[in-house]
């Protein structure tokens, strides 16, 4: 298949191209932006990235869960190097690349390609040491290998390119003068967690990402503080266990204070230590429908009940389980109800970001669109995105499927027998082939993604493994996944290989959704279609590459009027499989992405179709009963 945007020469061309004229001046707390900092030209731009401006770029406050007033936002323009692998440091730069968008992006300004034979260097100044205040730098995504630098001295490693990491460098730091320097390095596929990226894109696999892809950041705190805050909520008794977990020396007689509110109303109080139980009078349960969640300010006191840290929260009651219909079909619960899932497949892409969307609000408008479509779910595929997304997901009430970010698929450059054919649901599906040491690294990376997403609200299902994507030890991962987190189903294998452990079945069928019911194997599971549609439109002017052949499944339609007809065919059949059984159902997909052109909306967010139009078939097939007779 030709290639859906520029081979590696193209993007050194164009980079060569590129002309920097720098004005770059110091300022306390970072660079002040290039004054004619411009995107890589050439390529498809949102709305949102056409109106960017390099000294705005991504300033909301990275972590929603636990949110402390003293911090310092790092994006913006570093400097940039791109190095052989043997090399220990560069002795020369290459211009300024926008941080956090990836240099293979065009809002990074920089649109090269990284190889794997090659090593991509940041460097920036940072702030100086605040009195009586610690300093954490915080990562929150990277892609791949990321080894750091504040002033010379290294202070740490990461491996894994979709969760946060941070490190205290207050040992380091000096009054003024500081420099900090990042090295990352990217073979994106081998056993390698990718997802859909490829060193060569086309079809279903995308430009590939290299670097920092989220954003950077620096929060000052005090010798003793709250580090992480877990909740377990109990909708029968109205309680949530709130569990800190505090870094640097005990206090002597310290306690921690919680006051949760809904609406600008004080709703409850509680203190402790350890755990802290919080028992909420006449308290409002979440769902899609009412996403009630309470605030909660969280203060770490001293003996004298002096605040000496104190952060902002947020928690809701909710509850996941399942449940037996009239018929014996397994279905969903949520808070005690039958409630059918129903969302699309959404890869979180973006022409002028890739990984990255270009502000806050681009991000927000995918969901907002789906909301007012009718979907109460979205499977977030292969991909964690920002953590404020998952914010406004549970603030509008959208439930969440979270997918693990897996290895690609196919033979062309993963390592042999690391990927089992893709036998779907038959039975006696083989395994692929994992050596101990990347299996370790899968399973560190899944528990780093639940730990990082197990206390938002929306996340309600967990799946390990994709299609057979780099499918290895099934049992042994899903039975971990069971046991790691208690609270919510668990999808082996979204579309097979199916295999006996976890709480669903998961049939991937295109055109139309399917489901096989005569096989008994699947009677004591939930039955899912999880992917099904991929109904493709062209419009014209917003394609990524017109030259391509792009494509949906089951062929492109003549018009928008054959297109309605062929969704409005497969929901329709949704519905009737619902009645058979069915508790869920994936449609293909959010947006366009690359060649894909099988997206509600294009790949630069404008709308094939319109929502309201959409949600007359949302609401009808919510509406469908769960059992026939």
């Amino acid at each position: 298949m030709k290639l859906s945007y520029s081979s590696s020469e193209f993007f050194r061309a164009r980079s060569a191209r590129l002309t920097w004229r720098v004005l770059f001046l110091m300022s306390l707390g970072g660079m002040a932006a290039q004054a004619d900092w411009q995107p890589v030209k050439s390529g498809m731009m949102t709305e949102w990235g056409s109106g960017l401006k390099a000294d705005a770029v991504w300033q909301e406050y990275p972590r929603p869960q636990l949110e402390r007033g003293d911090w310092t936002n790092l994006n913006g323009l570093w400097d940039y190097s791109v190095t052989g692998k043997d090399v220990e440091t560069p002795t020369s730069w290459s211009g300024q690349i926008l941080v956090p968008f990836c240099p293979e992006s065009a809002l990074s300004g920089v649109g090269r390609l990284i190889e794997p034979t090659e090593a991509l260097w940041y460097k920036r100044p940072l702030p100086g040491l605040k009195a009586g205040k610690r300093t954490i730098l915080n990562f929150e995504a990277v892609d791949y290998t990321t080894t750091v630098w504040v002033n010379g001295r290294k202070i740490g490693s990461h491996t894994g390119g979709f969760t946060p990491f941070s490190f205290d460098i207050t040992p380091v730091l000096k009054a003024e003068g500081n420099e900090l320097l990042v090295r990352v390095d990217d073979a994106t596929e081998g056993f390698q967690l990718h997802g859909k990226q490829k060193l060569k894109q086309g079809g279903i696999w995308y430009t590939r990402v290299t670097g920092i892809w989220q954003t950077v950041w620096l929060e000052n705190v005090t010798e003793r503080f709250i580090r992480d805050l877990d909740f377990t909520p109990d909708i029968k008794s109205g309680r949530v266990r709130i569990e800190p977990k505090l870094s640097g020396k005990a206090l002597a007689g310290e306690k921690i204070r919680v006051t949760a509110s809904n609406g600008g109303k004080q709703a409850a109080t509680a203190s402790g230590n350890d755990s802290i139980i919080l028992q909420i009078p006449g308290a409002k349960l979440w769902s899609p429908a009412e996403p009630n969640l309470y605030d909660l300010k969280v203060e770490l006191l001293d003996a004298k009940g002096k605040t000496i840290d104190e952060v902002k929260s947020y928690v809701a009651l909710r509850e996941f389980g399942k449940t037996k219909d009239a018929n014996g079909n397994w279905r969903f619960t949520l808070n005690g109800k039958s409630i059918f899932h129903w969302g699309p497949l959404d890869q979180g892409w973006w022409p002028d970001g890739l990984l990255t969307p270009p502000s806050e609000a681009a991000m927000i408008s995918d969901i907002d669109y789906l909301k007012a479509a009718g979907f109460n779910m979205i499977r977030k595929h292969i991909k964690i995105e920002p953590r404020r997304y998952y914010a406004h997901c549970d603030k509008i009430g959208m439930l969440m499927w979270q997918d693990q970010v897996s290895m690609g698929y196919g033979p062309d450059s993963q390592p042999k027998g690391s990927n089992p054919p893709w036998t779907r649901m038959a039975p006696n599906p083989t395994e692929g082939n994992w050596p101990d040491e990347a299996h370790a690294q899968f399973l560190t990376e899944y528990k780093r993604m639940v730990d990082h997403l197990r206390d938002a609200p929306c996340i309600a299902v967990w799946s390990p493994f994709n299609e057979a994507w780099g499918q290895h030890r099934s049992m042994e991962v899903g039975e971990m996944a069971v046991a790691y987190d208690k609270t919510r189903p668990v999808n082996i294998a979204s579309g097979g290989n199916f295999f006996p452990v976890g709480d669903i079945a998961d049939e991937h069928a295109y055109p139309d959704p399917a489901f096989p019911f005569d096989d008994k194997r699947f009677d004591n599971y939930v039955k899912v279609c999880g992917e099904f549609g991929g109904h493709g439109m062209p419009i014209e002017g917003h394609l990524w590459n017109k030259n391509s052949p792009n494509w949906g499944y089951g062929g492109l339609p003549k018009n928008l009027e054959e297109w309605k007809e062929r969704y409005t065919r497969s929901i329709r059949i949704l519905a009737d499989l619902r009645k058979r059984g069915v508790s869920a159902g994936v449609y293909t997909q959010t947006t366009d992405v690359e060649v894909e052109i099988n997206g509600l909306r294009t790949y630069d967010r404008v709308n094939k179709v319109d929502p309201a139009w959409l949600k007359p078939l949302s609401d009808m097939l919510l509406n469908t009963p769960d059992a026939a007779k």
